[in-house]
């Protein structure tokens, strides 16, 4: 028996890398059997294979450059080498796949803005069905806008500041509809930053707040947000 081990960077979001990803299958000659399906972070599919048993894991996780893809084939008894070209030749053609629906879905970007006090800024909304919840700043991303530029004029246009971005923090699916997409395609991506040049003013919030990492938990958060705090109390503990 052998193992093969693939990696892939795909240009899209992690719920559509998942999706793709699921609806291409893989290129095996047999049917394969789903028996774990954690959308969009792992799927497994078994299949009877020669007198043995065919595994085939996939996990997706989230990076700045997009949905990184790990997949792991075990039990293969023969065909080891035409197993790996049929593999590099579909996961082409997955990542192109799953790239062009990218296209079609509207990102949201968000921003823990950090200050010389180890302190990140947090928003109340005002309006909407989420108004009084708290969130990280930012907003949609529009068609032929990278993330990253997307992040920035969101914060010029709610904050009145420039910021410089930092590292990226995680990626949250989002339940809803977005900008008239399909339900849960799209995502929520936040970097770190800090504030360059302006004064804050909340143009679209009803409230800004600089905290500290044990002031988080107590706020009300907006579901897509509380998944991040983790990742924002590791950043405020850094040196």
């Amino acid at each position: 028996m052998s193992q093969l081990r693939f990696t892939t960077l795909v240009d899209a979001p992690l719920t559509v890398a998942f999706d793709v990803a699921r609806a291409l299958g893989r290129p095996w000659a047999r049917p394969l059997t789903e028996v774990v399906s954690q959308r969009p972070w792992r799927d497994e599919y078994r299949a009877s294979h020669g007198g043995g048993r065919l595994v085939h894991t996939r996990t997706f996780q989230a990076t700045a450059a997009g949905t990184l893809v790990h997949e792991q084939v075990d039990g293969l008894p023969r065909g080891r080498r035409r197993v790996a070209r049929a593999m590099a030749a579909h996961l082409d053609g997955y990542a192109a796949a799953a790239a062009r629906r990218a296209l079609d879905v509207t990102q949201v970007v968000g921003a823990a803005l950090v200050d010389d006090r180890r302190r990140v800024l947090v928003a109340q909304r005002g309006t909407g069905g989420l108004a009084g919840l708290w969130e990280f700043p930012g907003g949609k991303v529009e068609r032929g806008e990278s993330d990253l530029s997307a992040l920035v004029r969101e914060c010029r246009e709610e904050l009145g500041v420039a910021i410089a971005p930092g590292s990226f923090l995680g990626e949250v699916p989002l339940d809803g509809v977005v900008a008239g997409g399909a339900p849960g395609a799209s995502t929520l991506r936040v970097w770190s930053g800090r504030v360059t040049d302006g004064e804050l003013v909340a143009h679209e919030h009803s409230e800004l707040r600089w905290l500290g990492a044990e002031e988080l938990e107590a706020l009300d958060w907006i579901p897509a947000d509380r998944p991040l705090l983790p990742a924002v109390r590791a950043l405020l503990a850094r040196p």
